[in-house]
């Protein structure tokens, strides 16, 4: 019998930082890796993506794990590939930028993500809706101003939400699937 742990029941609010806050994300490339493997996740029924934003060098999204999978193995497995495939780019296209990224470490040559990203589970439809608000202003605040509005900047659910735009990342559910 599959055990039911937190994880498949609630939505939990991800964050992940590229190694040493690196702007490593800011090329578009780079963020398709992040959302060909959120449709991934997806389409193999291991996750539901509720929203998410691609900063440069950080992302946070909102996401259920799916039984019989652990938050332990979606989350290794997401990394994994990410990382994978940001190093096949860097190694033909950008070899010195992949320097940056060496650490020689008993498992491996390369990282790219800092370790102990944070899965935060909420409790409340309420914190989901805050934690969306705070996802998709991210691009606005502080030293970042990567647009004027949300709507402008691409690489968020905003869009999803505000103007059903189903089209653009069609991996995304809407999160009151789990309050209903």
């Amino acid at each position: 019998m599959e055990e039911i742990r937190d994880e498949h029941l609630k939505i939990g609010f991800f964050t992940a930082s590229i190694l040493h806050w690196k702007s490593l994300l800011k090329p578009a490339k780079y963020k398709n890796i992040i959302t060909n493997s959120f449709d991934f996740l997806v389409r193999k029924n291991r996750a539901k993506i509720y929203g998410f934003v691609i900063m440069p060098n950080h992302i946070h999204f909102l996401w259920k794990i799916i039984s019989p999978f652990t938050l332990d193995q979606v989350q290794r497995d997401f990394f994994k590939y990410t990382s994978q495939m940001i190093k096949f780019d860097l190694k033909e296209n950008h070899p010195e930028v992949l320097k940056h990224f060496w650490v020689n470490l008993r498992d491996r040559e390369y990282q790219f993500w800092q370790n102990k990203p944070l899965n935060k589970l909420l409790d409340s439809r309420k914190i989901v809706e805050q934690k969306l608000d705070y996802i998709h202003n991210n691009p606005l605040k502080g030293r970042w101003m990567l647009a004027d509005s949300p709507e402008e900047y691409f690489y968020s659910s905003y869009r999803y939400y505000e103007f059903e735009d189903k089209l653009s990342f069609p991996f995304l559910e809407h999160y009151m699937s789990c309050f209903e």
